[in-house]
């Protein structure tokens, strides 16, 4: 699979690693009904015992190391020449693949960043008008790469510059958005990310019926003046639905280090280990692009998800998923839940509606409210899952030796998954984390699992 097909695929809350060839659901009768505590740990030994004899074509040093090499073969410094290359219909697969490959490689090369810079230009240019949704596709990538290397070691001042020229000139709010943002997390100054949103407000005075210049000019004030966190214990003890499992991602404000998860079953008690301690696994949700959780590629966002199921694994999909099931996580106003309400078909609408469902205490709290948005603008398909790929495959994730290991997704939920030169699986966490949701949810198989899972920054 290159890297151009994958990059087409990962829209929205997707991620950007991958696993998944087929397996079989591993004895989940068998786990269903055990006493949680110790059935999880014999349950996962015994599948990731059977699985790590089995060997993984694509997780070889051999075939890892050609796919490094095609995306290295990619960003030749000719292929970024929008004179051979002009941005059109044609060239859109070009682009994308290329901008995917860079965003994968983090070349620190001036050049590069002056080709970006130039593809920016596309944001405020008169001829955007006339682009096609393919065409706009490209410049929204663009700005979405041009975030990450303005926020990588080697900062960008072509690209800062041209990113204040978006802020300053485009008409599209959801691209101001991305500049706004990126340029707010890229200073140290207060008064700079003001003069920004000031400036935000002065050229869209309706900026608050805009969701995005709304949520992404909240979410810098908060830069300067984070918001109190009410009583964690108070949405740990609260049941959003009686008689239903509930998971909470308890993460770090530094989007870099890694989150926990935990699970509570149906009846409201905490999943523990054999030894009496609660039950938890890691997981990372930074965004490979340093994007911000209400634009598409960011971080995945705080608030209650609807779980529904899991999606089956696939031998294409592997380098980006890895080789277990991805849990399926629904946000407010996405598509495809069966019952995100308690006891109503379909999605959430009104905002009313999802704050009925968080504790009294939270309920004037902004963060909690990031699922809610990110699906009003559009976001979806969040899921849980592990990865194919190489630890070292996203350059960046060199930069945050913290979480090496945990793939940078796009939206989801990294959970570790590790393989040896031969391609054989040494490490896994989706084992432990599909039983665990099962179980707690009193389902028969992954396929019925149901519940609801809430994200939340802590101090």
């Amino acid at each position: 699979m290159n890297s151009s097909s994958l990059a087409n695929r990962l829209t929205h809350g997707r991620s950007p690693y991958p696993f998944q060839t087929a397996v079989q659901p591993v004895a989940w009768a068998f786990w269903a009904g055990r006493v949680l505590a110790v059935g999880v740990l014999l349950s996962v030994g015994m599948a990731t015992a059977a699985l790590a004899g089995t060997r993984q074509p694509q997780a070889t040093a051999a075939a890892r190391q050609a796919f490094r090499q095609e995306q290295q073969d990619k960003i030749r410094p000719e292929h970024y020449d929008l004179a051979r290359y002009p941005l059109t219909e044609e060239t859109v697969g070009h682009w994308r693949g290329l901008l995917w490959a860079t965003a994968i490689v983090e070349p620190a090369d001036e050049s590069i960043d002056a080709a970006i810079a130039r593809l920016l230009e596309f944001a405020y240019s008169p001829d955007e008008q006339g682009f096609s949704s393919a065409q706009r596709s490209v410049v929204e990538m663009a700005l979405q790469v041009g975030t990450q290397r303005l926020l990588s070691e080697t900062s960008s001042p072509q690209i800062a510059a041209q990113l204040q020229q978006v802020l300053e000139r485009s008409e599209n709010p959801r691209w101001v958005a991305i500049a706004l943002s990126a340029l707010a997390q890229a200073t140290d100054h207060a008064a700079d990310r003001r003069q920004w949103g000031d400036r935000v407000r002065q050229r869209f005075p309706t900026w608050q019926q805009e969701p995005i210049l709304d949520t992404t000019l909240r979410d810098v004030a908060v830069l300067d003046a984070p918001l109190a966190l009410p009583p964690l214990q108070d949405l740990l003890d609260w049941q959003i639905a009686p008689n239903q499992m509930h998971a909470y991602v308890l993460c770090p404000r530094d989007r870099t280090a890694l989150c926990q998860l935990t699970v509570k079953d149906r009846t409201g008690a905490f999943m523990e280990r054999a030894d009496g301690t609660r039950w938890s696994v890691p997981l990372l949700r930074r965004s490979l692009h340093g994007l911000r959780w209400n634009l598409t590629r960011g971080d995945t966002p705080q608030g209650i998800y609807r779980i529904e199921g899991v999606r089956s694994p696939s031998a294409d999909t592997f380098r980006a998923y890895g080789q277990f099931p991805r849990v399926n996580l629904y946000v407010p106003h996405e598509a495809g839940v069966r019952e995100f309400l308690p006891g109503q078909p379909g999605t959430v609408g009104a905002i009313a509606q999802y704050r009925a469902l968080l504790p009294p205490s939270w309920r004037n709290y902004f963060p909690i409210y990031q699922s809610y948005w990110a699906g009003r603008m559009g976001r979806g398909l969040f899921r849980i899952h592990g990865s194919g790929e190489d630890p070292a495959f996203f350059a960046n994730s060199a930069r945050f030796p913290h979480s090496y290991g945990w793939s940078p997704a796009i939206g989801c939920l990294s959970a570790l998954e590790q393989y040896d030169e031969s391609g054989n699986l040494q490490q896994a966490d989706m084992p432990a984390i599909l039983q665990a949701l099962t179980q707690a949810s009193g389902a028969a198989s992954p396929s019925n699992l149901v519940g609801y899972l809430v994200l939340v920054e802590r101090e």
